[in-house]
């Protein structure tokens, strides 16, 4: 055999099996810490951090509403709607929408009345709600600077209408870092990734580190409870995935270390909590460890109240286990049509969970450092939108968008229960008083959670961004 054209290997197969199997036993001593070797660096991304100054909330459970509420049906009783009811409505100038070239004032379309010491005015259509109304602090004067569905989306999660920017719960994370290093800090149970305003950028990074995005859990309008997708291995026992892993862990840092990239960290830094999910995801996500009376009590047992149920107890869950953003995501709140007819139904879906999660975090000690946010991207016009065209009957009317004065409520964290703070004008179309932009609210939540909007900032592409952008006031009228 002619070997001159023989070119011997750099290393032998002996040599190779000789060099790696040296460091089998050290991969396996590192295997039986791997929890804290996988956090041992203090750079970690995921490490509680310190606070600005001191917190009055630790976390944040959101109930994003998505389609736009309608205030004066819920939350916002005007006695001059009903007065005014039918008369024609001046629109704003450059106003145009469909259904709208006939437009006169449509009536509060549920009763209501007052609940708890406080006297809170809402409508009946939350009676459980209204057990927990002396929890409440309601925010009439809600405003946002656009009437879109995927640009207002985007501004309630992200601070911004059009350009993209980190969602306010990786905001969250990345100036405060996880209480449970074994799961995510910030977690979107069901969130919306089609339509109008349906987006992975609605719970994503941007531009921050790609470790502090949402992790999503479930799919939207989905009959499957919520669950973390392929958070086991059947096929490897846990040992054998912590010496892939840690393997995997020492070669994807030294490539980083002679190639840096801050996407590629991002990516391993996820697939490293995702292995450390595997040991604790599983047992959250099953809600068949609660008791049947918790079940009950969040409507678990009853097909109208289901979803919601499930959601709002796996947020309590999660928080509970030291997560520190939860997002729970609920449409259809989008009524241009039959709103006599959808909202009520609506409302019965979520009024027994959403009683449920405020009860449940008060009887557990939670709510005092738990701060809850309910609401959606804007509001609904005092006038009617006939589609139809006159087609149709008044029954099939509903309202149009309307971003200049609405409402949203929080409970616990460090805010004033059974407090109404705003005021909109006589048929709740605008806020006149105590307005409250989409910016101040932002601003506020990081107070409360001890982070000053205006230096929690992170430079990119030459100047430092921030979730307020350069806008924002704290609210401090709503503090406890």
């Amino acid at each position: 055999m002619d070997n001159r054209h023989f070119i011997p290997p750099a290393v032998s197969r002996r040599d190779f099996l000789r060099r790696t199997g040296n460091g089998f036993g050290a991969i396996a001593l590192a295997a039986l810490g791997t929890e804290q070797s996988m956090l041992a660096s203090t750079s970690s991304p995921l490490l509680p951090k310190p606070a600005h100054y001191a917190a009055r909330a630790k976390r944040v459970i959101f109930l994003f509403m998505q389609g736009g509420p309608s205030q004066m049906d819920l939350f916002d009783y005007k006695p001059k709607l009903a007065e005014f009811a039918g008369k024609p409505f001046k629109l704003p100038a450059n106003y145009e929408a469909p259904g709208l070239n006939k437009t006169k004032l449509m009536p509060p379309i549920s009763s209501f009345r007052r609940y708890g010491e406080s006297g809170l005015h809402m409508t009946e259509w939350f009676p459980m709600i209204g057990n927990v109304a002396d929890e409440l602090c309601v925010l009439r004067g809600m405003q946002t600077d656009t009437e879109a569905h995927t640009t207002a989306v985007r501004q309630i999660n992200t601070g911004a209408p059009v350009q993209v920017r980190p969602s306010m719960g990786a905001w969250i994370v990345y100036g405060l870092g996880t209480e449970n290093s074994n799961m995510p800090g910030f977690i979107t149970i069901r969130p919306s990734l089609t339509g109008d305003a349906g987006s992975p950028q609605n719970f994503g990074a941007a531009f921050l580190p790609a470790i502090y995005q949402g992790t999503p859990v479930g799919l939207a309008k989905s009959e499957e409870p919520a669950a973390v997708d392929y958070s086991r291995n059947e096929k490897l026992t846990s040992g054998l995935q912590s010496r892939q892993m840690e393997m995997l862990r020492a070669l994807n840092r030294d490539f980083v270390s002679r190639t840096p990239d801050s996407a590629m960290e991002g990516m391993i830094e996820s697939f490293e909590l995702a292995f450390r999910m595997q040991s604790e995801a599983p047992g959250l996500m099953d809600l068949s460890k609660e008791s049947k009376a918790t079940q009950k009590l969040y409507g678990i047992d009853e097909k109208e109240t289901r979803d919601l149920g499930q959601q709002c107890l796996l947020a309590r869950r999660l928080v509970e286990a030291g997560v520190r953003f939860v997002q729970v995501n609920d449409d259809g709140w989008d009524h241009h049509v039959s709103i006599r007819e959808l909202l009520p139904k609506k409302c019965k879906q979520v009024d027994r969970p959403i009683a449920a999660l405020i009860t449940d975090l008060k009887a557990r000690g939670l709510l005092e450092d738990t701060l809850v946010i309910w609401g959606g991207e804007f509001g609904r016009t005092p006038f009617d939108q006939d589609l139809s065209l006159g087609k149709a009957g008044e029954e099939k009317r509903g309202r149009e968008h309307n971003p200049r004065g609405f409402t949203m409520w929080l409970a616990g964290g460090g805010v004033k229960g059974g407090l109404v703070h705003g005021v909109t004008d006589d048929f709740a179309f605008r806020a006149v008083d105590q307005k409250v932009h989409m910016h101040d609210l932002h601003a506020t939540i990081l107070h409360l959670l001890g982070l000053d909007h205006e230096k929690l900032t992170y430079r990119y592409s030459g100047r430092d961004f921030r979730l307020t952008d350069v806008y924002g006031r704290v609210v401090s009228e709503i503090l406890a």
